[in-house]
C-alpha cells in the first residue's frame, strides 16, 4: 500500500475524539446507563479514550468492553470451529451502549458487532461512534457519532495507526 495523504495527526484525531464525548453526552442526556463497546481490535483504544474524556467532563465512570466480532462475521469460513468469547464484563441488559469503531466503511463489522452485543442482553439502545466514515455502505448502517466524513474510492483504504507512545496517525491508502 502506498500512503497517498495523512488524513488526521494526533491532535486531530484528539479533538474529534473530545467532541464526539461531548455529543454523545448531549445526545443521551448525561451519562446515565451508558456503556461503551470497543469492536476489536481498532475501536478498543478509541473507546477507553472516549470513556476517559467522559470522565474528565462529567467526572462519571462508564464502563468500558471489548467484543470480537469473528464469530458474527457474515464472511467467515462457516467449516471452521469457531470460539466465542464470554460476552461483556457488564450486563446490557437496559443500557444505552456505544458501539466504537475506527473506520466505518460496508456496515459489516458494525453488524457483527450488534448481533455479538445482542447476544449477551437487551440493551435499551445500540449507537455507532467511529472516527472516519468513508463510505461503501452494504447495510443500511450510519454512524451516530462520525469524527470525519473521508469519501474513498474502491481502489483506496484508510488506516488508524496508533505508535508507541500512543500518538494517532490517519492516512489515506492507495492498494
Amino acid at each position: 500500500m502506498k500512503l497517498k495523504a495523512e488524513i488526521m495527526d494526533n491532535a486531530a484525531v484528539k479533538r474529534a475524539l473530545k467532541r464526539i464525548s461531548h455529543e454523545i453526552l448531549e445526545r443521551n442526556g448525561g451519562c446515565k446507563d451508558l456503556c461503551f463497546v470497543g469492536i476489536k481490535n481498532g475501536g478498543v483504544p478509541l473507546a477507553r479514550i472516549l470513556a476517559d474524556n467522559i470522565y474528565e467532563i462529567e467526572g462519571a465512570l462508564i464502563p468500558v468492553g471489548v467484543v470480537d466480532i469473528s464469530a458474527y462475521r457474515d464472511d467467515r469460513d462457516l467449516s471452521e470451529p469457531v470460539r466465542v468469547a464470554g460476552g461483556l464484563p457488564f450486563d446490557v441488559n437496559g443500557k444505552r451502549i456505544i458501539m466504537v469503531d475506527d473506520v466505518l466503511c460496508t456496515g459489516r463489522t458494525a453488524r457483527a458487532a450488534m448481533e455479538s452485543i445482542i447476544s449477551c442482553g437487551r440493551p435499551s439502545a445500540i449507537q455507532l461512534a467511529i472516527l472516519i466514515d468513508r463510505g461503501h455502505r452494504e447495510l443500511p448502517l450510519r454512524g451516530d457519532y462520525v469524527g470525519k466524513n473521508i469519501p474513498t474510492s474502491k481502489s483506496e483504504t484508510i488506516s488508524v495507526a496508533r505508535d508507541s507512545n500512543g500518538e494517532f496517525t490517519v492516512g489515506l491508502y492507495a492498494l
